[in-house]
């Protein structure tokens, strides 16, 4: 896979991404502001964009200046639950378990209003993280292979922004009509197609990374493995027959070793930086 396919980071993403790595909530440890243009630099950012963002992410409650620290950040409180979802894209096969072809988790949106955008799009985020999707107007569903069943995937689909009113149970008397309906729904994801093509890349910048100069390696390392991370994590995490769990399994495998080469660069690059006196 080409690294042009996915050379597009937004700013947002890049600051968020980075912080999340190396400054992540309630960690002792904050990023140097001087530290984190840097990286956003190396992803071609400038550094006027990155600070209105920043103040933007700020505002949002998204980041923070510990106390005591000016000039440092790290992710915010508002960022927490996002933060542990992303974060646990490691541990994603520990969520699933055995699936009996009839069993559906559902969630009723239809007595929750749409003229908060902010709202919506929390909503909307959350039932995206949870692999949900819609099977008629207002109503969400997705086959009920999780851990924990629909309790567990309440609790967390409210720590990620659903309201609490809205109404989330277990599915398991569908004619066999919807039933086809509901388990076509990830037909267009085509996932097995694209975990394919994402172990592919990862295989191909692992060979290419340690020839090429420290910053475009680095580049490289954040923008593969970034959308390979994302796969991961938006991963509605489907049982067989639906897709071939082994091909996500492996994926996960080939990211957590990516995942190391990259962290080795991108501090070897920040350090490298630092002693340099770039800022």
């Amino acid at each position: 896979m080409a690294l042009a396919e996915h050379s597009v980071v937004s700013t947002r993403s890049a600051i968020l991404q980075l912080l999340s790595a190396f400054a992540p909530p309630d960690s002792a440890a904050a990023m140097p502001v001087a530290t984190l243009l840097a990286g956003t630099r190396v992803l071609g950012i400038n550094e006027n964009a990155a600070r209105v963002q920043l103040a933007r992410l700020k505002s949002d409650g998204l980041v923070e200046t510990p106390p005591d620290e000016r000039g440092r950040y790290r992710l915010g409180e508002a960022a927490r639950a996002i933060n542990a979802q992303v974060a646990g894209w490691r541990d994603i096969e520990r969520r699933v378990c055995a699936w009996d072809e009839h069993s559906f988790i559902a969630v009723h949106t239809s007595g929750l209003g749409r003229s908060d955008r902010r709202a919506l799009a929390r909503r909307e985020r959350a039932l995206a993280f949870v692999g949900f999707r819609a099977l008629r107007k207002g109503l969400f569903v997705r086959p009920q292979n999780l851990v924990g069943g629909v309790a567990q995937t309440r609790a967390r689909l409210h720590e990620l922004g659903l309201p609490t009113a809205a109404l989330v149970a277990g599915l398991d008397a569908l004619d066999e009509r919807s039933a086809r309906a509901a388990r076509a729904l990830w037909r267009d994801d085509d996932l097995d197609r694209r975990y394919a093509r994402a172990l592919e890349a990862l295989a191909d910048s692992s060979e290419r990374l340690p020839a090429i100069p420290l910053e475009q390696a680095a580049r490289e390392a954040f923008i593969v493995g970034g959308a390979a991370i994302r796969l991961i994590v938006f991963d509605p995490l489907l049982p067989a027959p639906i897709v071939d769990a082994s091909k996500r399994r492996a994926l996960v495998a080939a990211m957590t070793s990516y995942d190391k080469l990259g962290r080795r660069l991108w501090t070897s690059l920040l350090v490298h930086q630092r002693s340099s006196g770039v800022r």
